[in-house]
C-alpha cells in the first residue's frame, strides 16, 4: 500500500490547502525564520523560485524514508505564509503516476464546495517528472478567506540502481476577497508554471535523523 501511504503523505504536505494551513500551524513559527535548523538534505541555500530567495525554516523526518523541508521568504512566517516551498525526500521507489492520479483526485473532490478551484497535469517531454498545479480557496474560522495556487513536481531518481522520490512544490497565497484573489493568481499561473519548468531541483544528499515524534 505504498501509494496509499504517499498520498496520505502528499495531502498532508504544504500545498493543499486545508490541510496545509493545519500543519503550519501546528509548527512553532512566531518568527520569519528559526536560528537553527538541521538541513537534513544538505541542500544549498538559500533556494531562488520566481526571482525570490527562500530561506530554511523547518525541517522534519516524518518517517524512516520520508523527510520534509520548507523554505519561506525573509520577512514571512510558516504559520501565515505567503509563499513557500516544500520539499519532500522518499528515501525508496514510489510510482508516480498512481500517486498523481490519487492527487487529482482529492483536489477535483473539492470542486463540489470550492467554485474557485481547478486542477491540471502536465508531463515532461521525456515522461521523468510530471507537475501537478491547482488553486484552492479556504476560508478559515480565524482570518482573513485566501486563495492559494499550487505546484507539485513529481521527480523519481535512480542513481547507481538507489531509487528515491521528490515533491518540489509552491505554494502562493492571496488573502481577501476569494473571487477577486482567485483570480489573480490564476492571471500568474503561466508565469509560476514557467518559474517551475525552469528551475532545477536542488541536489540532495541525504542524512537520516530520528524519526520526530508527534505532537499531543
Amino acid at each position: 500500500m505504498k501509494i496509499r501511504n504517499l498520498l496520505a503523505i502528499s495531502i498532508g504536505l504544504v500545498f493543499t490547502s486545508s490541510l496545509y494551513s493545519q500543519e503550519t500551524k501546528t509548527e512553532e513559527a512566531t518568527t520569519a525564520v528559526p536560528v537553527e535548523v538541521i538541513d537534513r538534505l544538505n541542500i544549498p541555500g538559500p533556494l531562488t523560485f520566481n526571482e525570490n530567495e527562500f530561506l530554511l525554516a523547518l525541517s522534519k523526518q516524518n518517517s524512516a524514508t520520508w523527510a520534509q523541508q520548507q523554505y519561506i521568504m525573509r520577512d514571512d512566517v510558516l504559520s501565515n505564509y505567503k509563499e513557500l516551498i516544500n520539499i519532500s525526500y522518499f528515501d525508496k521507489e514510489i510510482d508516480m503516476e498512481t500517486a498523481i492520479k490519487q492527487k487529482v483526485e482529492f483536489v477535483e473532490k473539492r470542486r463540489s464546495k470550492d467554485k474557485y478551484s481547478f486542477v491540471n497535469v502536465t508531463e515532461s517531454p521525456d515522461g521523468k517528472e510530471i507537475i501537478v498545479d491547482y488553486l484552492t480557496t479556504e476560508t478559515p474560522a480565524e482570518g482573513e478567506p485566501y486563495a492559494e495556487y499550487n505546484l507539485d513536481r513529481f521527480k523519481n531518481f535512480d542513481i547507481n540502481g538507489k531509487k528515491s522520490f521528490i515533491i518540489f512544490s509552491y505554494s502562493k497565497r492571496l488573502a481577501g476577497d476569494l473571487k477577486y484573489a482567485a483570480k489573480s493568481l490564476s492571471k500568474e499561473r503561466n508565469k509560476l508554471m514557467e518559474a517551475a519548468i525552469t528551475t532545477a531541483i536542488p541536489p540532495v544528499t541525504y542524512k537520516p535523523t530520528e524519526v520526530e515524534k508527534k505532537k499531543k
